[in-house]
């Protein structure tokens, strides 16, 4: 899909953008957007919530994630633990019976729920939403035609409590199937890669992507659906149906498993970051939050947290890297990235 820009990547650092030309080439076929800077880093910068000793717990975001089955329990985890690892206080897991015991095992700062075994599982998950400050559907899910369906009774849930939303994997085989569950829901962030960016947009736009505008083609996904848009791939492109921003840092080759539900993650609390920061007064400082609105700045957010920690740990573990070792690499990216955020001088 990404023919025309697949090879700008090794141009780039995150705090810089590819050559030129490059991304002048893409434009020429694609239209204007506009791609990671500074300055969108330092706008970024100002949502995330500073840590001070007067707060407590659970302050700095409180995660829900729904998702995990019997064959896929890892990708709830590295959805929860970027989540916590990047800085939420609390993260809750909403899974199976038969998924809760294992992802338990994986970390102890994950609060499980097998709440799709309850006697009523759409109750059971709805009633505990007033905890979260956002939302992530799909890491791990599974296609189960009556987990599906109480997915979508959460769904309609979420959207009256007007929580932050991220749909990924098997969320997005719902949001296929059923889009119009999700269509004019602005809070709500989907995630495809090609392939399920392929389906969806098929499904909704009534026709084939066509390869060679890989940006319009996103654009119009999302001003077709009124949600923002993360197309994953060798470049991310974003867009919200209005913008378009573009992230082209420097990542690896390796495509190991569970790197996108570490960007789920991501991209969960920094969307409870940032329409946190909406709800405050603007300055000249949140210009970019004007303009692109959360999710899209989230999404950015997100974006290049997963590239450069998958650049780092390449440079270490090379083809052996996996997923595990990106996590390692989430705190010292977070701070060179957008700073310590506290006053802290330990």
């Amino acid at each position: 899909m990404f023919s025309l820009i697949s090879y700008i990547l090794r141009f780039t650092k995150f705090t810089t953008q590819p050559r030129s030309s490059h991304y002048e080439t893409l434009r020429s076929c694609s239209g204007q957007f506009e791609t990671l800077s500074p300055k969108l880093i330092g706008a970024i910068s100002q949502c995330i919530p500073k840590l001070t000793y007067d707060k407590h717990k659970g302050q700095s975001g409180r995660v829900c994630v729904i998702g995990g089955s019997v064959e896929y329990t890892g990708a709830p985890y590295f959805a929860g633990i970027s989540a916590l690892r990047c800085g939420a206080d609390l993260c809750t897991i909403v899974t199976s019976a038969d998924a809760a015991t294992p992802i338990k095992s994986y970390s102890g700062e994950l609060i499980v729920l097998p709440d799709f075994n309850a006697v009523d599982p759409a109750k059971a998950i709805t009633s505990c939403l007033a905890r979260y400050h956002t939302v992530v559907i799909g890491p791990g899910l599974g296609r189960d035609p009556v987990k599906l369906q109480i997915v979508e009774k959460v769904l309609r849930e979420i959207k009256e409590r007007k929580l932050p939303l991220v749909i990924d994997a098997d969320g997005l085989h719902l949001i296929t199937q059923r889009p119009e569950i999700i269509q004019g829901y602005q809070k709500a962030i989907l995630t495809p890669n090609a392939i399920e960016f392929d389906r969806l947009f098929t499904k909704v736009c009534n026709k084939i992507p066509n390869e060679e505008e890989p940006i319009m083609d996103v654009k119009l996904l999302a001003k077709t659906l009124q949600v923002t848009v993360v197309l994953k791939g060798s470049v991310d492109i974003v867009s919200n149906g209005a913008y378009v921003l573009v992230v082209g840092t420097e990542t690896s080759p390796r495509r190991c498993g569970g790197q996108g539900d570490l960007l789920a993650g991501f991209l969960s609390i920094f969307s409870y970051w940032t329409h946190l920061k909406r709800t405050q007064t603007y300055d000249n400082q949140q210009k970019h939050l004007k303009l692109y609105g959360p999710t899209m700045l989230a999404a950015v957010a997100a974006c290049a947290m997963t590239r450069e920690c998958n650049r780092r740990a390449f440079a270490k573990c090379r083809r052996a890297m996996l997923a595990s070792d990106m996590i390692d690499e989430i705190g010292a990216v977070f701070e060179d990235m957008f700073g310590s955020q506290t006053d802290c001088q330990i």
